[in-house]
């Protein structure tokens, strides 16, 4: 594990380098009241977990929605905001006609599926070719057009963007970039449903939270409202795939940074540039960026499978990371478990 503290640290980066990028919402208000209009909806477990070192939360998001991650809350929010806009009747065909098209590395895809189901949308999912057959299986299952593109996730968005430009589809990327930043803001708000409850549920503050990061929407929305509740206590560690340093690369160089690297085995979190707004906000509110390596990752498996928390390394690298650190047997971790177990 390598790790690079944080220069910017409450102050954010110079004010012309994410140009017109907006800040993480912290309104979780907003998803949880559509959420309360949805009857797959439910709040997820907090579980005391023990045997790490130091006391160990973790937020499970796998039941998320029954779509088995929190990427439920991200991309499903915006389209059931969007079908809520029009005001028309019956829900179920509020968005007839429209056409979401995404790529995706995982679940964020099944996320757009399931949203344009329900509102009568049509849904395209470009991925990448190293993306698992099985994966483009549950899409498909969804309702989605699936198609390959590229030999990585950047590779197989430059194709979903372009679709979306050629055909006047709506692009529902979970990134951001310049001039693309209003849908996933508000995609980014819907993960604040997951960090509200998790601020509900926390017996007392955390002292660290480790939050794992592909272009980073999980981790600036999360670390935007646990600032917001728990204030400048807790030291909030960004965990990447060494293989895909984006945020951290960013950090260090003070502005976005593209990096390259070998294909990892936290494929939800191998994404090799940066979320603007997840780094606006990330810049601003964490302490601390990590990179694990892939085998780092994978040895935490089988501790969490033995306390019934099977996932992925993508959905462990926060866990992961609490471990390697070592922390003191006062302190109070918190991690989310982002995704079931890969069958």
């Amino acid at each position: 594990m390598q790790s690079l503290e944080n220069p910017w640290r409450g102050v954010g980066l110079p004010k012309d380098v994410l140009g017109e990028a907006p800040w993480p919402s912290t309104h979780a208000a907003a998803p949880e009241a559509l959420l309360r209009q949805c009857p797959a909806a439910a709040e997820t477990p907090l579980v005391e977990v023990e045997g790490f070192g130091a006391p160990l939360w973790i937020k499970d998001e796998r039941g998320r929605m029954g779509l088995g991650s929190f990427k439920a809350l991200g991309a499903a929010y915006v389209i059931a905001h969007e079908a809520a806009a029009t005001g028309k009747a019956p829900m179920a065909q509020a968005l007839a006609g429209r056409t979401y098209v995404t790529a995706s590395a995982g679940n964020h895809g099944l996320s757009v599926a399931a949203g344009a189901h329900v509102f009568g949308a049509r849904a395209v999912v470009y991925l990448a070719r190293t993306v698992p057959e099985g994966f483009a299986d549950r899409l498909r299952a969804k309702g989605a057009e699936v198609v390959r593109a590229g030999e990585d996730y950047e590779a197989s968005m430059d194709a979903a963007a372009q679709a979306a430009q050629d055909h006047g589809w709506t692009l529902l990327s979970d990134s951001s970039w310049p001039g693309y930043f209003d849908l996933p803001h508000r995609l980014m708000e819907g993960y604040l449903a997951m960090a509200a409850e998790t601020v509900r549920h926390m017996p007392q503050a955390p002292t660290h939270i480790f939050l794992q990061a592909g272009v980073g929407g999980l981790a600036g929305a999360c670390a935007a409202l646990f600032r917001e509740a728990w204030g400048q206590g807790p030291c909030i560690v960004v965990v990447e795939p060494e293989a895909a340093p984006a945020l951290t690369a960013s950090i260090e160089a003070g502005r976005p940074v593209t990096t390259q690297g070998p294909v990892s085995c936290m494929g939800r979190l191998d994404c090799k540039a940066p979320s603007l707004i997840a780094l606006k906000g990330l810049a601003r509110d964490a302490d601390l960026f990590v990179t694990i390596s892939d085998a780092e990752a994978e040895a935490v498996l089988p501790d969490l499978a033995g306390r019934g928390l099977a996932t992925t390394s993508s959905g462990a690298a926060g866990v992961a990371a609490m471990r390697l650190m070592g922390l003191e047997a006062d302190a109070r971790a918190l991690c989310i478990l982002s995704e079931e177990a890969e069958t």
